[in-house]
């Protein structure tokens, strides 16, 4: 199975990574493409690869080779930059939604509400944010001692299968985590849910039938994306912790780290108009220089 599971997780993170490297070039060399929701997009896929390259590539390792060790400092660094890139998701995809909802519900107020300027100082926030909130978490778990049980029940170094590694009083850090979990996933969610639900019932009133389901179609999409995103963080992060949710958290974990990462290219941008025309003037302009340079 691992030979399996190795060449599966290795097209995954192959897809993963090109898709969104693919999306960061087309908007950085577009001129259409310079707007607050590809600004957003943008953000997303620079993030996306980071989040896949912090987890894919030792797994991959771990799988080639049978060697699954790992030290303790590098394991908290594997966690360090993981929570960090998850805070900032879950605030970016929050942003995202309500970005499209003022595009689609408030298009008057939207080039007043949503411009360049408050574009990258709500990116600021997020990624200043999330890096202060994990490096609390982070400070709290190098205080741990951990002379217990070496082995971790999971296939990355996650919060949960760490700390019942650690023989100090984990109370603290725990309550903590619990703290920052809740913030940076419920309000969000709740603000993500807001707008699509609003954006919903505005499409719901277009009079063009195609217009009206290709509109539902895209947001219904995004929906279900952001929804199991959330969700399955949620149930691994703020839930208790049961007998029964242990065993099912590693499952969750797969949707959050490998295939959301994977979804999100193709469910935000390959599907969009102005990204299919920006992919196809980029390869009609390779094929002009295919033909000059054989000429």
């Amino acid at each position: 199975m691992q030979i399996l599971l190795f060449l599966l997780f290795l097209v995954i993170y192959i897809v993963t990574v090109a898709g969104n490297i693919l999306i960061v070039v087309l908007i950085v060399v577009d001129q259409h493409l310079h707007t607050p929701m590809y600004f957003f997009l943008g953000n997303l896929s620079c993030l996306e690869t980071c989040y896949s390259t912090i987890v894919l590539p030792r797994l991959l390792s771990s799988l080639l080779t049978g060697d699954g060790t790992i030290s303790i400092s590098g394991c908290i660094t594997q966690f360090y930059f993981f929570g960090f890139l998850v805070a900032v998701e879950c605030s970016l995809l929050s942003m995202m939604s309500y970005d499209r909802y003022l595009a689609i519900c408030k298009p008057l107020h939207y080039t007043a509400l949503m411009n360049g300027r408050i574009c990258l100082q709500l990116a600021a926030v997020f990624w200043m944010s999330s890096f202060l909130a994990t490096d609390v978490v982070i400070y709290l778990m190098s205080q741990l001692h951990f002379c217990g049980p070496n082995e971790i029940d999971h296939f990355f170094c996650d919060f949960t299968p760490m700390i019942k590694l650690s023989c100090s009083d984990t109370s603290l850090i725990t309550l903590v985590t619990f703290i920052f979990s809740s913030i940076d996933t419920l309000p969000p969610f709740l603000l993500t849910l807001a707008s699509y639900v609003s954006i919903i019932s505005t499409i719901l009133r277009i009079p063009s039938t195609s217009g009206r389901r290709k509109a539902f179609s895209t947001c219904s999409s995004h929906l279900l994306v952001v929804t199991i995103y959330y969700g399955t963080l949620i149930i691994v992060y703020v839930l208790p912790d049961t007998d029964t949710l242990r065993d099912l958290n590693k499952v969750f974990s797969v949707f959050y780290t490998v295939l959301t990462p994977m979804a999100n290219p193709l469910i935000y941008s390959l599907r969009n108009k102005e990204v299919k025309e920006a992919l196809g003037k980029v390869f009609n302009k390779c094929m002009e220089l295919s033909t000059i340079q054989e000429e």
